[in-house]
């Protein structure tokens, strides 16, 4: 979908579900002018600084941006749950109002349908928008404690035929979309590493998504993965949010911390005994934005022996297919985040093929990260962040 687009369909969410908010939790429950203005004032303000939470960003120092950030995302989240009870409610209250006509319709068709009163409206209308904040409250409450918490370690075996015996078993661990920024800070991440290491990779992957934000401003947190301990490296490919961070600076801010960055190339893992090629592209669209060259799959895969078992870490889902075709064992992604909240998690699939989870394409495979952090609102509904430990098997 365009940027443009995208923004669009964001301001117009953003517009909807205020006026929406508004109709249910402040026109319905009180009847006093200003009361109704005040909030009208604060919904219409918090709906200006979601639409325009990049430009204002991009105005700000970085230290008031973070507020900016902080503030709209948080209160983002917290407003979509609130939507999804009332919503919910709502729709309760209506399939209850309906089944009740039915039932008595056949009895009292000739009846005239009985009044209710101004009272028991009011009543009801309270009932449901306090029913709406606790259950809106419960649902922002969990769905950050989820985001914050340490991801699930989701571990599969890949079979790939044309691994050398002397690898069987080589592990590969994945941090993806980890988003460090205003939300995500150093103890985040130092409680990642340890997690990561404890599960003694052979090789880490890091598949982009890593910041949101300059190296001066968050280079100090993203100094934790250079505690990363693996026996054939750790290696990273950017993703999208890491060009509007500024990649170039970034890749040198990794390399000092001796990860290794794959940009349309790739490097043999293994010795004399056996190898594989590891293959790393650059995100579909991050660079093209900024008028760079971008993912180029046959520029990472010139001069390696077809022969040798080859698994490519590629930021998005896409070209799948394709890299199969062109003799990629496993791709390793992520991007997607699963949906990350209702209801996106039930619509990524309108968007994506491989939207999380393991898939395969004759002798390939691809498998599709849930993501480590979080992006926009700090939450996790419906998709719990995972730390991926994929074993290779002959």
């Amino acid at each position: 979908m365009p940027l443009s687009s995208f923004s669009l369909l964001i301001a117009l969410g953003a517009l909807l579900g205020h006026l929406y908010l508004f109709r249910r939790l402040v026109w319905n429950l009180t009847p006093r002018r200003a009361p109704r203005l005040l909030a009208a004032l604060a919904l219409g303000a918090m709906t200006v600084v979601l639409v325009a939470r990049r430009a204002l960003q991009r105005m700000l120092p970085e230290a008031p941006g973070d507020v900016v950030e902080l503030v709209s995302y948080s209160w983002m989240g917290l407003a979509l749950c609130l939507v999804l009870a009332l919503a919910g409610l709502d729709a309760g209250r209506a399939m209850l109002a309906v089944g009740r006509r039915l039932r008595s319709g056949a009895s009292r068709a000739s009846e005239p349908a009985p009044s209710v009163d101004a009272e028991r409206r009011r009543f009801l209308s309270q009932a449901t928008a306090g029913g709406a904040l606790a259950l809106g409250g419960g649902l922002a409450g969990y769905g950050s404690w989820r985001a914050f918490t340490a991801p699930e370690v989701t571990e599969l075996v890949v079979r790939i035929p044309r691994l050398p015996r002397a690898l069987e078993g080589l592990s590969i661990v994945q941090l993806t979309d980890l988003h460090v920024g205003a939300f995500i800070q150093r103890r985040f991440l130092d409680e990642l590493v340890r997690r990561a290491n404890a599960l003694k990779p052979d090789l880490v992957a890091i598949t982009g998504d890593l910041v949101d934000g300059s190296v001066p401003r968050l280079g100090g947190f993203v100094a934790a993965l250079g505690n990363l301990q693996a026996r054939y490296g750790r290696f990273f490919v950017t993703g999208n949010h890491d060009y509007s961070s500024g990649a170039d600076a970034w890749v040198a801010h990794l390399r000092s911390l001796g990860i290794t960055s794959l940009r349309n190339r790739h490097v043999r893992i293994g010795d004399a005994g056996g190898a594989f090629d590891l293959v790393g592209v650059d995100d579909w669209h991050g660079a093209r934005r900024l008028g760079q060259k971008g993912y180029d799959l046959k520029q990472a895969l010139a001069g390696r022996d077809p022969e040798r078992a080859a698994v490519l870490l590629a930021h998005q889902p896409a070209n799948f297919t394709v890299a199969a075709e062109q003799g990629v064992d496993l791709q390793i992604s992520g991007h997607t985040h699963g949906g990350q909240l209702f209801p996106m998690t039930a619509l990524i699939g309108l968007r994506w093929e491989h939207t999380a989870g393991h898939y395969r394409h004759g002798d390939s495979h691809i498998y599709v990260s849930r993501g480590c952090g979080f992006w926009g609102p700090p939450m996790r509904l419906g998709s719990p962040p995972e730390l991926v430990k994929l074993v290779l098997t002959a």
